[in-house]
């Protein structure tokens, strides 16, 4: 079974593109290189499915039977990718190919490079699969829920081994452009199967890639070729359009840059974008103004609820200079009555979560303005999830959320099933270690349904946690969807 293996790894490679014809032997004895292998014996294969994730999984048992890797995730994981790496172009051939489609359309060229980090095995399909995601519903449209499964969790061994490595700083960070082709450790993932694409934006070098868990529809990161910190300030405007405007079919925005309310990875300047259409985006204008100066840029409020203002026009460059003007405005805005504070104690809490888009021959930037102040009552953020509704979402509020995307926990499936099985069969909630943070949710809701059965409970508990998600959102909101909250907000507006 092994060459057999050997063989349809190969096939599943030239069946997809990534192999050519040409190179089957070459890349058969690659692969019988990994496996300290000398010999070789053909098989016939004809007529049979090739079903990656299967062929992978015998040849990483072959691995472990051979004494090549530990059996762990993590090692699978690090050795399924050097499997990966030997079907693959090498970085010049796919830059090529993408730029030979880039003439015929900007799309052409992004499908090409999303079915290759698929193909490749970088996106794990059979992993991303197994999220859970639905809709609800909303005041705001229609809401987007994931349940985040793709992403491995670290077995004992691996975490014990990661504790013993060497400490190393190459890469610094998972975005940096030392990732391509690196072969990770047990403390980095592998990423010998991972292409980026070179690309200019703001007159410098910056990558352009796909996340390898996919939250939504070619969801991609883009980021620059140096190590530097995250900073929202009118540079970060120019790059956003830079990449619409080579990409106009994506979307691009920058996770806030302060603590609580910014990315994980703040040490990196970066955005993520993709080919996907947020509730946010579809969220209509409650109100318009005119900003002094820039009569020529329509400015309104977003029905939406985060505070956020949106900017249109067909020349970008206002849209940018008018973001910049805002952003400094922001920076320094202090509202008591509103509680809204610039700073307190030296400390900066104003910030702004920035997305751009291009709708036909229109420039779109959506301003969600952000705080990040704590206090005894909120001592994680008075504007990001409150200890209520931590049962669900206790994490920040980052660019993908800010949109209308909740990317809860991966405990959320388990503790879904089990409450579903008490809720069906009337037991108490409280008695289960796993699921007793739910017993207080559970009971604002649980009256409002007739009964609940096997096949209506799943959707219940689908529906409610998209209501508290909702209500996580309004949480994150500055100025909230309230006649006292959006007065509060056209004050600021009258500020600039």
């Amino acid at each position: 079974m092994f060459f057999t293996n050997i063989k349809k790894l190969v096939q599943y490679g030239i069946n997809t593109g990534l192999t050519p014809e040409c190179e089957r032997i070459y890349t058969t004895n690659l692969l019988l290189d990994l496996f300290k292998e000398d010999n070789y014996e053909d098989t016939d294969i004809s007529g049979e499915e090739i079903v990656l994730e299967e062929v992978l999984a015998a040849l990483l048992d072959e691995a472990v039977a051979r004494g090549i890797i530990e059996d762990s995730i993590v090692y699978r994981d690090l050795f399924d990718t050097k499997l990966m790496n030997c079907l693959m172009p090498r970085p010049a051939q796919v830059q090529e190919e993408f730029s030979l489609r880039y003439e015929v359309s900007p799309k052409e060229a992004t499908d090409y490079f999303y079915k290759l980090s698929q193909d490749s095995d970088y996106i794990r399909r059979y992993r991303v699969a197994k999220d859970r995601k639905w809709k609800v519903d909303s005041a705001y449209g229609e809401i987007d829920i994931t349940i985040n499964l793709s992403k491995p969790e670290k077995d004992p061994k691996a975490i014990a081994a990661a504790k013993l490595a060497k400490a190393s700083s190459y890469p610094k960070c998972l975005l940096c452009v030392e990732n391509e082709g690196y072969a990770g450790r047990v403390n980095h993932p592998a990423r010998e199967n991972h292409r980026i694409m070179p690309i200019t934006v703001n007159d410098s070098a910056w990558g352009f890639q796909y996340s390898p868990y996919v939250y939504y529809n070619e969801h991609c990161i883009v980021f620059n070729g140096q190590h530097t910190p995250m900073k929202i300030e009118k540079a970060t405007f120019i790059k956003l359009f830079d990449f619409v405007k080579l990409f106009p079919h994506y979307f691009l925005g920058s996770n806030a840059d302060l603590p609580i309310v910014g990315g994980s990875i703040l040490s990196h300047d970066h955005f993520q974008g993709g080919h996907y259409t947020f509730a946010m985006a579809k969220a209509e204008v409650e109100e318009t103004f005119e900003i002094k100066g820039f009569e020529d840029v329509e400015v309104g409020i977003v029905k939406w609820p985060l505070s956020v203002l949106r900017l249109r026009g067909k020349d970008e460059k206002r849209l940018i200079d008018l973001g910049a003007h805002i952003l400094d405005v922001w920076r320094g805005y202090t509202d008591e009555a509103a509680f809204v504070f610039a700073e307190t104690d030296g400390e900066p809490h104003n910030t702004i979560t920035p997305i751009a888009r291009k709708v036909g021959d229109t420039f779109e930037l959506d301003l969600a303005l952000r705080n990040n102040i704590t206090t005894e009552e909120h001592p994680l953020g008075v504007y990001h999830p409150h200890a209520e509704r931590h049962n669900i979402k206790k994490e920040n509020i980052g660019l993908i959320e800010v949109m209308g995307l909740a990317v809860l926990p991966a405990r959320l499936k388990e503790e879904m099933e089990i409450l579903a099985d008490y809720l069906v069969n009337g037991k108490d909630i409280r008695s289960n270690e796993k699921i007793e943070k739910h017993a207080e949710w559970v009971e604002t809701f649980v009256s409002k349904y007739d009964a609940l059965t096997e096949k209506n409970v799943m959707g219940i508990l689908e529906k409610e946690i998209g209501i508290v998600f909702t209500k996580v959102l309004e949480d994150a909101g500055v100025f909230k969807c309230t006649a006292e909250g959006r007065e509060a907000f056209k004050r600021f507006i009258a500020t600039l």
